[in-house]
């Protein structure tokens, strides 16, 4: 069986960690994509305020496979 997959970019972004970035990326992805196969974490960046870590954020590719 053959088949076909698309990639697509999202930013996500946490007050907690980059882990938790990833996994309200992943949540978010999941529920708006059919059959998400797996994700590559492209970037990550801090949000600074105050000269502390104000928020976590994440850039990835997400892949899916598209339906027959």
């Amino acid at each position: 069986m053959s088949s076909v997959a698309r990639i697509t970019t999202i930013t996500a972004r946490s007050e907690k960690s980059f882990e938790d970035a990833v996994h309200v990326g992943i949540d978010r992805a999941n529920s708006t994509l059919r059959n998400v196969s797996g994700a590559w974490v492209k970037e990550q960046k801090l949000h600074i305020e105050g000269g502390t870590v104000a928020a976590y954020q994440v850039t990835m590719e997400v892949t899916f496979v598209l339906d027959d």
